[in-house]
């Protein structure tokens, strides 16, 4: 019942805004038309997912060292069951397979045309799929709940058992398989299709490829088969500016294949993008609510895309901008970002601390200890809000869509897939250049590839887009050697001084890294390597699971998930 009336509350077919009445219907008879099912599939886009927001990027950012988060546990590879964004993450995840299966069950029961029951029972499988793909990539050994009714008829919620990874992944096979089945090959603007299912499906494959410890070449194929009937079929293609995707503007592109769709219109909590407050400077929009300033894009990640902040050769704007991701990743000295504040002209990150009488609120204090914060899931202030979707954003509130998957990287699951066959051709290298030289245009097509290429293609194209810890989790199944290594060799600290040197170039125009007069910045050397281990790639489940559900803490058992579980 409560899933049948958030799901009423929320947003309709083809811009996820308009609502339909919520005093008129009851689950009896709701779900009888094809608009009623559309419209009561809208929220699974959304509303679940919030408290997942935190744990998204946390986990896929923060644990995998793209991003320094001051005294985080995922910093430090300190996370216990006790950790509160742990166990929201949780709870959405599983929250979001509960509200699946019980509107997957409803529109299955109601009386609209077969084409659009089979639509959107496809969409509540590719959400359930995908949470699934996070669950299993996140806390390992899961157990499966195929059917909440059954699971509440039966008094068993406390008593489920896990599943092996393999069967689990199998698991999220055949929901998907199923999904693709019944999804349209095209569908309106941010809503799910085919391919949106094969592409998730072939990153799927990807991931399960190394579950057993070594590499199967089976799944191998399947992921490069998939991804490529992606990027010859489908019809979408790369958007010609990287940052578009992130943009209001790009809300609805199609690179941006699977993504939450967040609204700030009606009353419902949960139905709204809050990144912002996380991770924007203090007052970078009118709401109070950003806070996210004092940490910042980690050092290790700046230097993958070449910016060395304590290098005096070169200076801000300079440093790091052949790729053109790097402005649309993240901020730093030199650096305005046209899209935020766009009644001033755009959002100058020196001028934002230094300059009062461009920001009234500038405090003359940088607040990053990385000197570098984050772009992506940023919208700006309310003018950008309004001026491109033509209403208000509200604290902690924006539509900013939030991509999960991209087309982008479904062609680099397509060239890792070949990569690691050994089977890289003219076609693997054309689609490997098609991501590069969008980013980095200069560069000659690369004409070889290996898997460190990809890996780090991987890390630039999708930095701070939750996916990073993810990746170390495949490449640990069948090499945790290669995985623990690289985390302990990255520079996960802090800078010192920064501030002062920050002020003297926006100042003078002078990068100073030597003053005559006071502490010349330096990288904290002081921390240090996480203590990471095999056991790190497999997150402990939050305390209330394993109070509620003793069962987690017993060994996973094997489950022929194809016989025990279908779909009508």
């Amino acid at each position: 019942m409560a899933v049948a009336v958030v799901g009423l509350g929320m947003t309709s077919c083809s811009d996820f805004l308009n609502r339909p009445a919520e005093d008129t219907y009851t689950i009896n008879n709701y779900y009888q038309t094809d608009e009623q099912c559309i419209a009561g599939v809208n929220y699974l886009y959304n509303s679940p997912w919030y408290d997942f927001q935190r744990g998204f990027f946390k986990v896929g950012e923060v644990l995998s060292g793209n991003y320094w988060w001051s005294k985080s546990p995922y910093l430090n590879f300190s996370l216990n069951s006790n950790d509160e964004d742990l166990r929201n993450m949780s709870y959405s995840l599983w929250s979001v397979n509960a509200h699946a299966n019980t509107v997957y069950k409803n529109i299955s029961n109601g009386n609209a045309s077969d084409a659009v029951k089979n639509q959107t029972k496809g969409e509540c499988l590719l959400w359930k799929a995908m949470a699934y793909f996070y669950l299993v990539r996140t806390f390992g050994e899961v157990p499966i709940i195929h059917d909440n009714s059954e699971v509440l008829e039966s008094g068993s919620y406390n008593e489920q058992k896990k599943v092996v990874k393999k069967d689990v992944y199998e698991y999220i096979i055949m929901t998907l398989e199923k999904a693709i089945e019944w999804l349209p090959e095209k569908c309106a603007e941010g809503r799910l299709d085919k391919y949106c299912a094969k592409g998730l499906l072939a990153k799927v494959y990807l991931t399960k490829a190394g579950v057993s410890g070594s590499l199967n070449s089976d799944d191998l194929q399947k992921a490069a088969s998939l991804s490529y009937d992606v990027i010859a079929n489908s019809g979408r293609a790369l958007e010609k500016d990287y940052a578009t995707c992130f943009k209001l503007e790009g809300n609805n592109s199609p690179e941006n294949m699977i993504a939450w769709r967040w609204t700030t219109q009606g009353n419902q909590w949960t139905r709204q993008n809050s990144l912002q407050s996380d991770l924007a400077v203090t007052n970078m929009d009118e709401f109070g609510d950003c806070w996210g300033g004092w940490n910042g894009v980690s050092v290790d990640l700046q230097e993958a895309f070449g910016l060395k902040m304590l290098e005096g050769n070169a200076a801000p704007g300079v440093r790091g901008d052949l790729d053109t991701r790097r402005k649309a990743t993240m901020m730093t000295a030199g650096d305005v970002v046209t899209y935020f504040w766009r009644d001033k002209g755009g959002f100058d990150y020196l001028k934002y601390f230094y300059d009062a009488s461009w920001n009234e609120a500038a405090s003359a204090n940088l607040e990053s200890g990385t000197g570098v914060n984050c772009v992506k899931h940023l919208y700006g202030n309310n003018k950008d809000h309004e001026s491109v979707l033509g209403y208000s954003a509200d604290r902690m509130a924006s539509a900013l869509c939030t991509p999960i998957l991209r087309l982008a990287d479904v062609y680099l699951v397509y060239v890792e897939a070949k990569v690691l066959l050994g089977q890289v051709d003219t076609e693997c290298l054309r689609v490997f250049n098609a991501v590069h030289q969008r980013a980095v245009p200069s560069d000659a097509p690369c004409g070889e590839l290996d898997f460190e290429k990809v890996w780090k293609e991987r890390r630039l194209e999708l930095a701070l887009e939750g996916d990073r810890w993810y990746d170390f989790v495949r490449l640990a199944y069948y090499n945790p050697t290669k995985a623990m290594n690289e985390i302990k060799a990255q520079k996960r600290n802090q800078f010192w001084n920064l501030n002062p040197l920050f002020e003297t170039y926006f100042k003078t125009g002078k990068w100073d890294l030597y003053p005559e007069k006071g502490d010349a910045p330096s990288y904290d050397t002081s921390t240090a390597a996480p203590n990471v281990t095999e056991k790190s790639f497999v997150i402990p489940f939050p305390t209330e699971d394993l109070t509620f559900n003793p069962l987690l803490n017993e060994p996973a058992e094997t489950r022929d998930v194809r016989k025990l579980y279908q779909y009508e």
